[in-house]
């Protein structure tokens, strides 16, 4: 049976925006891992490992692994916790 993972990708290092993480992405589990002998890179020899599904929203990519029979695990995201500033507050104490 193929077993995904449904999330929200966090957003890397080099983006301070917020503006390419409103989507969901079906990425299925890699198994039987193992190196390869002449480059040395990790492989798999199941091809579902490469895919990688976006969606718009979660209920469509739930809806899409319940269709496909695919069990998922779903990550919720956490929330941020905003914290205002003010340019001024750098002068007071």
């Amino acid at each position: 049976m193929k077993k995904a993972k449904i999330y929200i990708p966090t957003k890397t290092a080099m983006q301070s925006g917020l503006s390419k993480s409103n989507k969901w992405v079906l990425e299925f589990n890699t198994e039987n891992k193992h190196l390869n002998p002449l480059m040395g890179w990790e492989t798999s020899s199941n091809t579902l490992s490469e895919v990688r599904l976006e969606f718009t929203t979660k209920d469509l990519a739930i809806n899409y692994a319940k269709k496909n029979n695919i069990s998922f695990d779903l990550i919720e995201p956490k929330k941020r916790k905003l914290v205002k500033k003010s340019y001024a507050d750098n002068f007071i104490k």
